[in-house]
């Protein structure tokens, strides 16, 4: 991701993103066996690779043989992708252009559309005779690089860019923490968020550790916080519970039953002042959630 933003950064203001339509079922066994030969002399090897690759697919309840392409999910695939499409790389390489890879995702930085739309159609000529792959016309595109997003980033618009996590990631992992806090309506909240929401928003933020744009970890560390407000709400069930709970996280009793008894609904009282105020953020970092903004800075400050 540092290599795109410093072609970005050069002057090369436009991509070429391109997606190889259904990579790992439509790879020719026949055309990966012949660059994997190239490195591997031992024939014993390759006839394990070959069977692996020839290893059956599950349709209906009954096994059938594969014909093309590698089993997804498997540990060797990704290899074996990087393998294929180290023609790819060369021919990049010998024709001088700036491109980043990492497996089936390649984009490549021109200085213009044109250019790109060059580009465009002479690589995929290329993946289409040398390869036998096909390029998915409808999601690869010549774009600003800021209008798309590689490996879940994306960067800024300006002169000197910077990286940032891509909206369709944070509405990814919305949906991911949607699905979690649905379980984990009846469960003990202290126990929920260190067993459940921790490893997930851990790796979420491990991974996304390069980004430059810190707005977005703010926004996410809120919006968890409300839902996590919502559970609260939910569980206390009967106004009484209500009102004791936010009377014995300090708000004055009158104040307390006007607030349990006001009639909306979990996501509005989650973001309302009652609840900002008796369960603040330091509540919850009592209680062992994960602050995306604050791993993000400790990040920033060992690098």
């Amino acid at each position: 991701m540092q290599a795109a933003r410093r072609h970005v950064a050069e002057g090369r203001r436009w991509v070429v993103d391109l997606d190889v339509e259904k990579f790992f079922d439509r790879v020719n066994h026949d055309i990966l066996m012949a660059r994997v030969a190239r490195r591997v002399k031992d024939k014993r090897v390759l006839l394990l690779i070959r069977r692996y690759l020839q290893s059956g697919v599950m349709v209906g309840g009954l096994v059938e043989p594969r014909a093309e392409g590698t089993p997804q999910g498997g540990p060797l695939s990704p290899l074996l992708s990087n393998i294929l499409l180290d023609d790819l790389d060369k021919e990049l390489e010998r024709r001088g252009h700036a491109f980043c890879r990492y497996a089936d995702d390649c984009n490549i930085y021109v200085r213009s559309k044109r250019a790109g739309e060059r580009v465009m159609a002479s690589v995929s000529r290329f993946l289409e005779r040398r390869l036998k792959l096909k390029v998915n016309r409808d999601k690869s595109a010549v774009d600003r690089p800021w209008n798309r997003k590689f490996l879940g980033y994306s960067m800024t618009w300006h002169v000197r860019p910077k990286l940032k996590v891509a909206v369709e990631s944070v509405e990814r992992m919305k949906g991911r923490l949607r699905s979690l806090f649905r379980t984990g309506r009846g469960r003990n909240l202290r126990r929920f968020i260190l067993e459940e929401l921790g490893p997930v928003l851990r790796g979420w933020i491990n991974y996304f550790r390069l980004a430059e744009v810190k707005g977005i970890f703010e926004e996410l560390d809120g919006w968890i916080r409300r839902k996590l407000r919502a559970v609260i709400w939910r569980q206390g069930k009967r106004v009484w519970r209500r009102a004791k709970r936010l009377m014995l996280r300090g708000l004055a009793d009158e104040r307390a039953y006007r607030s349990a008894t006001n009639g909306r609904g979990p996501w509005w009282n989650s973001g309302a002042s009652h609840m900002n105020e008796a369960f603040p953020k330091a509540y919850f970092d009592r209680l062992g959630l994960v602050s995306l903004l604050d791993h993000h800075r400790r990040f920033l400050r060992t690098t």
